[in-house]
């Protein structure tokens, strides 16, 4: 095993260096999205709102950290979430899943609460950033030894800013703080026309600004290197730090 992850170590490296393929890969991902490419896929019957390639990497992060609480703010379908779960419940164990959103719509409430992976799920109704949302996702994981977060509501600078700010606390040495929809920085200028993020506004550029003073937590390029299509680059961040 070991020549092999190291085979693919030095294979994922080289092809970084491969600009050809680094367009193409540009390319297909602004072309594609016109056509709302990561709304197409569920899991386990749940709309899930991901990239597939995002969703793989998820899965190979939950496995190695094992966390015993994964936190997630925007939950829509409710795809993400069962997920989770799931991946916590080939784990085995007690892990627990924490969505928190704005605005849980009564629909998908009504398909996560009649899931068969519901058990492992609680869900928050608020703003990811207001004072006493904060304080319920605090409490819900007081006593966890591994937790992971994952920021995917609001994509403003301001918002996602916030959200690094209140929510790195929580996150543990060694596990993960992804910060989805950083993709948005790369996009042509005016793709986002109907949305209050675009170019300059958006979860990169808060992501920028927050590892400019925080030294918890480092980008994990080696993720998105090896995945060519993700909504996150530059959003996988390592924490190295207790």
């Amino acid at each position: 095993m070991k020549e092999f992850e190291q085979h693919n170590h030095d294979v994922i490296q080289v092809m970084t260096e491969d600009t050809v393929l680094k367009e193409l890969t540009r390319s297909w991902f602004e072309r594609s999205s016109k056509y709302e490419y990561s709304y197409h896929f569920e899991w386990m019957g749940r709309p899930i709102v991901q990239f597939p390639q995002d969703i793989i990497a998820m899965q190979e992060i939950i496995w190695r950290v094992k966390p015993d609480l994964i936190i997630e703010t925007g939950i829509a379908h409710g795809g993400s979430l069962i997920f989770y779960s799931s991946m916590l419940e080939l784990i085995g164990g007690n892990g627990q899943v924490l969505g928190v959103d704005i605005d849980i719509r009564e629909h998908n409430r009504k398909g996560i609460e009649q899931h068969p992976m519901f058990k492992r799920i609680a869900m928050i109704q608020g703003s990811s950033t207001d004072e006493n949302t904060i304080k319920q996702v605090y409490e819900f994981a007081k006593g966890r030894k591994r937790v992971l977060v994952g920021l995917d509501s609001n994509h403003t600078h301001e918002h996602v800013s916030n959200e690094l700010q209140l929510y790195s606390p929580l996150v543990t040495k060694e596990s993960y703080l992804v910060v989805f929809d950083t993709v948005v920085e790369d996009m042509p200028e005016d793709f986002f026309r109907d949305r209050p993020w675009g170019k300059g506004n958006n979860p990169k550029t808060a992501v920028r600004e927050f590892l400019a003073t925080n030294d918890r937590f480092i980008v994990d390029k080696e993720i998105e290197n090896k995945l060519l299509i993700t909504v996150a680059p530059d959003g996988y961040l390592r924490c190295i730090k207790d």
